[in-house]
């Protein structure tokens, strides 16, 4: 899966994955990675989600990392924010009232640029890669964060056969593959959402299972 393709999506306003509310798992949660207060949250792949909204407004500052220089745009243009913008290495960097959003591609990351984060949160990330980047997102991501992050994982499950991704199916297996090296995994929440998502049910799915992660650093 190459950049194009969500840089197309954005284009075309293909972007059935955003959530205008506030995802539900995050506020019923998040308290429980117990970060400092006023601690950096990366949120990768971030688009325009108002989840970083939420997370700012509980005194974290923000930072995310988003492709589309359209879907930046929008997260300032629709909240009612004026950015500043200014040059960041590989990244273009969007900031206003301690959110901050660098532009580019997440796998030019480096340490440096996450030096200063505490959690993380992702909750379209994971699964909006086919599976041969996943290992790769997974390895880059656990290589740039400081020791010691934890991370909250929204996920989603299904019989990955009945329907091409995104969103691709990450089992429990492979999340604990991916991450069980450097994380204590505990799966905090499943449910069969395919009643309240009729598009997929269209699309061929007979099961399609949220699931949400505490990933939390080994000692």
């Amino acid at each position: 899966m190459k950049a194009e393709f969500w840089l197309e999506r954005w284009q075309r306003k293909e972007i059935g994955f955003h959530q205008d509310e506030i995802n539900v798992h995050l506020q019923e949660y998040w308290n429980g990675l117990q970060l400092p207060a006023g601690g950096e949250v990366f949120v990768p792949l971030c688009g325009k989600s108002r989840d970083m909204l939420w997370l700012r407004a509980q005194g974290h500052r923000v930072l995310g990392v988003e492709l589309s220089p359209l879907a930046v745009e929008d997260f300032f243009l629709e909240n009612e924010l004026k950015p500043q913008v200014r040059s960041a290495g590989a990244f273009d960097c969007w900031s206003c009232d301690g959110v901050s959003i660098l532009c580019g591609d997440f796998f030019d990351l480096e340490a440096a640029d996450l030096k200063a984060v505490a959690g993380v949160y992702d909750r379209a990330s994971l699964v909006a890669l086919p599976q041969e980047m996943r290992q790769r997102y997974a390895q880059h991501l656990q290589r740039i964060l400081p020791a010691g992050t934890p991370t909250l994982l929204v996920s989603m499950d299904y019989a990955q056969q009945e329907m091409g991704g995104p969103p691709f199916a990450v089992s429990e297996a492979e999340v604990s593959s991916l991450y069980g090296a450097h994380y204590a995994i505990e799966r905090l929440y499943t449910l069969d959402v395919l009643a309240e998502n009729p598009r997929f049910r269209e699309r061929g799915l007979t099961r399609l299972d949220e699931v949400v992660y505490r990933l939390s650093p080994r000692s």
